[in-house]
């Protein structure tokens, strides 16, 4: 399915987007704005939200909502989308952005960081989708994707709360497209690879860990925009799991066909790497 069927199947072009401030979220909702669709952004960035609905707006979107709102406060996310789908007649489309990362070893990973990433990586997206998809119910169907990682099945040494937190979102999502299938509602999984966002400006991280990964997304040749045309385009044609870019979709097969195997190089590659490094 291109966008334009997309646009065809939800004539009402309604949506709401988590974590719609920056990055993945919002060039999201600037490929939906140029499009015309109305949008609903969840973020806790009261400055950055205001400039990205300017944005939106300029960019054509008849409505833009904004709402502060921490993902982690099930009432909060469940009453801005409520208010949004009640404004709009309905909701037809979500993506469930918000994120935040935690790297270092697990014992050197407090469990206040573990609690921490999994309200939000977690949680969040169990409380956006408790609150989206029975407007899509209604409406008579609906496209929802999750934002998980590369990180869900490439689970490299020391990231263990990080990785843990995006697997449980693509099992989250496969639940889903099972229960919500006879509904009309598409679930998907996004798991992109690096590429250039500001993930890492609220991590909690070693400072060799934090710089690893700044490191690997500065070298990364993707961004955000390229990933939100690619992300929503597969799954509006019917994709359950999104590996991107190429390469990524190689290591997810690699995983899936050999794990132990996998996970041997995957150690290798990771012990190399800080060879190089030190």
């Amino acid at each position: 399915m291109s966008l334009d069927a997309l646009d065809a199947r939800f004539p009402n072009q309604r949506a709401i987007i988590t974590g719609g401030a920056s990055g993945l979220g919002l060039a999201t909702a600037q490929l939906l704005a140029a499009r015309g669709w109305s949008l609903g952004l969840l973020d806790r960035d009261a400055e950055r939200l205001t400039e990205a609905v300017q944005q939106l707006r300029a960019k054509g979107s008849p409505l833009c909502e904004a709402h502060i709102v921490d993902t982690t406060d099930e009432r909060a996310v469940k009453a801005a989308i409520d208010g949004f789908a009640a404004t709009c007649g309905g909701l037809d489309f979500a993506m469930n952005s918000a994120g935040v990362a935690v790297a270092g070893d697990l014992l050197e990973t407090s469990t206040a960081d573990w609690r921490w990433i999994l309200d939000i990586n977690v949680m969040g997206i169990v409380y956006s989708c408790r609150a989206e998809l029975p407007h899509m119910i209604e409406s008579g169907g609906g496209l929802v994707i999750n934002v998980a990682s590369a990180a869900s099945f490439a689970c490299s040494s020391r990231m263990s709360a990080y990785n843990a937190s995006k697997a449980a979102v693509v099992a989250l999502s496969e639940t889903l497209f099972q229960e919500m299938a006879e509904h009309e509602v598409h679930v998907a999984a996004a798991m992109p690879g690096f590429f250039r966002t500001r993930l890492m400006e609220h991590a909690r991280a070693p400072a060799d860990a934090r710089g690893f990964a700044e490191k690997m997304m500065r070298r990364s040749n993707l961004e955000a925009d390229e990933v939100a045309l690619e992300i929503v385009t597969r799954a509006a044609a019917g994709a359950t799991h999104i590996v991107l870019p190429g390469g990524y979709r190689w290591l997810w097969r690699y995983k899936r066909l050999a794990p132990r195997s996998f996970l041997r190089w995957l150690a290798r590659i990771r012990q190399r790497t800080f060879s190089r490094r030190s």
